[in-house]
């Protein structure tokens, strides 16, 4: 496996294991509510994942780049939702 790999691994481990459903995942990561997951939240998400402190911000990077469809670097909730898509593929 992968890098890339094991990190979404341990990213639906987390939404699996510790959230009734992806929703509940994103509006827990949300803190202040407005709907979109900025760089910091992606963060807090990984390090709940138990990604790696020294990697984490290069992670939290790439997957805003990956999933930000809209361009605004936030994660909202359908680009959340795409994400997790795919991730329960892989």
């Amino acid at each position: 496996m992968g890098a890339k790999e094991e990190i979404l691994n341990k990213i639906q481990i987390l939404v699996t294991n510790h959230f009734s459903d992806p929703q509940e995942a994103f509006n827990f990561f949300d803190e202040n509510g407005d709907g979109k997951l900025k760089k910091s939240e992606v963060v807090a998400l990984l390090k709940q994942a138990e990604i790696s402190g020294f990697i984490r911000g290069m992670v939290a990077n790439k997957l805003i780049e990956g999933y930000d469809t809209s361009g605004d670097e936030l994660i909202d909730w359908e680009e959340f939702k795409a994400a997790i898509a795919k991730i329960k593929v892989a």
